[in-house]
């Protein structure tokens, strides 16, 4: 049996629902899902300050998992398109660690070059800074974002459905563009239910990144640790930081 972690930066308990009820069914039977939510931050993220706190409850939440005595997993999966914290835990984990964002990406590219279609206007310049650091600037070709976060979309999933599929027609129409993604903790599952009304793949992030986290390809693990002086961490961090 291997051990997926799955940690929700948001701090919302319906968005670690949904995501455990699509990754388990992305996952094999021989992998057993676990589910982390923020411990502080939003209850979703859309800006860049909520975007910059939920780094740290990411690394809060790993601590937290390991000091709470939980197992460890085999690789961690940062249930937030955007990926906040991801190089960071990445450093101090001793397993594989990726995100939505950087699991879609690397899907996406198999195509060509791709579209990310996701809610809140804030995070078209986040995603592009994520893309670029995480080396797929050049296959990213357009970013459409829609007005309503990704929370109001999930709310009112049929007014969603149809604005994500004229959202996503119209990226896909953009030149050079071969695949979409549709980013989001809060859309997973509508890349499918949209798929018909787009000429091109349309990538679920959701489901790119459980079934990443499921190949371990996150790169060489970093070590437990967070070298140098601590104040007013978390007793879990402050445990690791010590280690």
């Amino acid at each position: 049996m291997r051990h997926l972690l799955v940690i929700n930066p948001n701090t919302s308990d319906s968005v670690t629902g949904l995501l455990r009820t699509h990754i388990l069914q992305a996952s094999g039977p021989d992998v057993a899902v676990h589910m982390a939510t923020a411990r502080f931050g939003a209850r979703y993220i859309s800006s860049e300050a909520s975007y910059a706190i939920a780094g740290h409850a990411t690394l809060d939440a790993w601590a937290a998992w390991i000091a709470d005595g939980g197992p460890m997993p085999d690789a961690v999966l940062i249930g937030c398109f955007g990926d906040p914290g991801l190089l960071a835990l990445r450093e101090c984990s001793p397993v594989p660690v990726t995100g939505l964002a950087e699991a879609a990406f690397f899907e996406a590219a198999q195509h060509g070059r791709f579209a990310i279609v996701t809610g809140g206007v804030a995070w078209k310049p986040m995603l592009q800074r994520l893309a670029h650091s995480l080396g797929y600037g050049d296959r990213l070709a357009h970013i459409h974002t829609v007005q309503a976060t990704g929370a109001e979309l999930a709310a009112d999933p049929a007014a969603a459905r149809t604005l994500l599929a004229a959202a996503c027609a119209e990226a896909a129409a953009q030149p050079g563009v071969q695949a979409v993604i549709l980013g989001g903790a809060g859309l997973a599952g509508m890349a499918a239910q949209i798929q018909h009304a787009v000429p091109v793949p349309v990538v679920d992030s959701v489901l790119a990144g459980a079934r990443q986290a499921q190949q371990w390809r996150s790169g060489t693990p970093g070590q437990v640790q967070l070298a140098g002086a601590w104040t007013g961490l978390s007793p879990a961090l402050m445990q690791i930081a010590t280690i």
